[in-house]
């Protein structure tokens, strides 16, 4: 606006003057409100949101952990197990280097018996070759009447020609636990062993230890329902190139898959294990977890990085303090596990108090928002992002120092979130599913997988296990 149409504006009197004045106020706190928007999330990236750092683009900047420096110096621990490679005291194979040549004094040492022997072992793999071993059934005829007898095949044999059980549990050992997609894994088994397996085949294979695998789902799902603690996310999934929803429970032994269409309370019921869960389930504050009536526990991990958003994009000191506050009482609960199995009373009551005393500050800065009455929109006026946080973390106090009053629980659902984490690397290397049975296969054969990893089995032989004879998880 020039100064002219200023001075024209003036003078066609004061109630025009104040009626545009008005109008141009509202246009620039609706601007003003739009640039806040756009600015809060440019400025959000995965160490203050729970965006994934793969969002984070390009041009990252230069961020910060959370993670507070500890005494401990860089590199191996001492007194840790190293691992190195070691001299065994029987070889496989030994391979003699003679000495055949003469002494400087012309004498021959092709005869003379060594003194002694500088060893030097070194740790190969063998040529690798696939073994084929026939199965005679012997089949006699009764001299006295003639019938005739043939024995019995063992159970896993039922064709005239057919792949082992340990190419099958190799084969979904490569496509279930290191990603390898179907025509790669065709690849090694033809480049490592000279064998060609078509895809079909590979799904066949798939197929085969997901039915094996049916029970033991079962009891991974029922093991879980009867945790005191249980973890729970959920982390979008293509099936068909469509966005569905991977949803995981686990425990420090259990993990359950489950592939669903749905994010929330349907798929939650129809999956089946919160609505019988009475633990405590551990998550990430999603609405839908509340409909349950289990106890329940939210991750800190996450409410850390909100506090660091709030400290950075709104100048809010009270952030701060809160996420000190998280980080002493973690650190003293760490030590009291040690030799106690909770908190003392008092030392439960002072934290509560400073918990309470840095949300009464937070409220001073984050008043509730106002509406006018003539402009009343449906619904509760939309708030400003840290007074929805500032009420997250004070009508769910007891649900964020879960961790404080039971030692049982943790300060975050950082397992879970590992337990996502690798379903998530297999989606960046294949895409998608090509169909919803291919995202079940998966799912409860990767569930299996995790959980012998949990406690500790070997990943193939387990697999193996499961075409052999019984899974070792059962």
């Amino acid at each position: 606006m020039t100064r002219d149409e200023a001075i024209t504006i003036y003078n066609t009197g004061q109630e025009f003057t104040v009626e545009l004045l008005l109008k141009f106020s509202a246009e620039i706190e609706a601007l003003k409100t739009r640039v806040q928007q756009l600015e809060n999330q440019s400025a959000k990236d995965s160490h203050n949101s729970s965006k994934p750092p793969s969002s984070d683009g390009f041009k990252k900047k230069k961020t910060t952990t959370l993670r507070t420096s500890s005494s401990r110096s860089v590199g191996g621990q001492e007194g840790h197990n190293g691992q190195t490679l070691q001299k065994v005291e029987h070889p496989d194979h030994k391979i003699v280097h003679r000495v055949d040549g003469n002494c400087s004094c012309g004498f021959s040492l092709k005869d003379i018996e060594p003194t002694a022997y500088e060893t030097r072992q070194v740790f190969d793999i063998p040529p690798i070759k696939i073994e084929v071993t026939e199965h005679r059934a012997e089949i006699k005829d009764c001299p006295n009447c003639g019938k005739q007898h043939k024995a019995q095949f063992p159970e896993h044999v039922t064709k005239a020609v057919q792949y082992g059980n340990r190419v099958k549990a190799l084969s979904v050992y490569l496509m279930n636990y290191q990603f390898i997609p179907y025509e790669r894994t065709q690849e090694f088994f033809n480049d490592i062993f000279s064998l060609p397996i078509s895809q079909g085949t590979l799904v066949n294979f798939n197929k085969y230890c997901y039915n094996r695998l049916q029970d033991t789902e079962a009891f991974i799902k029922e093991q879980i329902k009867q945790s005191d603690v249980a973890h729970f996310d959920e982390s979008g999934l293509y099936v068909k190139a469509k966005r569905n929803w991977l949803h995981v429970a686990s425990t420090q032994d259990f993990t359950y898959y489950a592939s669903h269409e749905k994010r929330g309370q349907i798929a939650m019921q129809d999956i089946g294990i919160l609505p019988d869960f009475n633990g405590r389930a551990v998550h990430d504050h999603w609405k839908s977890y509340f409909t349950f009536s289990c106890k329940h526990g939210l991750c800190n991990a996450h409410h850390l990085r909100e506090l660091k958003y709030v400290a950075e994009q709104y100048q809010q000191s009270w952030s701060n303090d809160m996420a000190k506050l998280l980080c002493e009482i973690k650190d003293k609960v760490d030590i009291e596990k040690i030799h106690h199995n909770c908190l003392d009373d008092k030392k439960l009551q002072d934290y509560k108090q400073q918990y309470d005393k840095i949300l009464d500050e937070a409220a001073k800065a984050n008043p509730p928002p106002q509406q006018k009455i003539e402009k009343r929109k449906r619904g509760r006026p939309k708030q400003t992002e840290p007074k929805n946080l500032l009420d997250r973390l004070r009508d769910y106090a007891h649900e964020t120092l879960a961790f404080m009053y039971d030692f049982n629980v943790p300060f975050d659902n950082n397992l879970a979130e590992r337990d996502v984490r690798m379903i998530k690397v297999q989606q960046k290397i294949s895409g998608t599913f090509r169909s919803e049975l291919g995202a079940k296969y998966f799912c409860r054969i990767r569930g299996y997988i995790s959980t012998v990893k949990k406690q500790k089995f070997n990943v193939l032989d387990a697999i193996a296990s499961s075409f052999l004879s019984e899974p070792v998880i059962s």
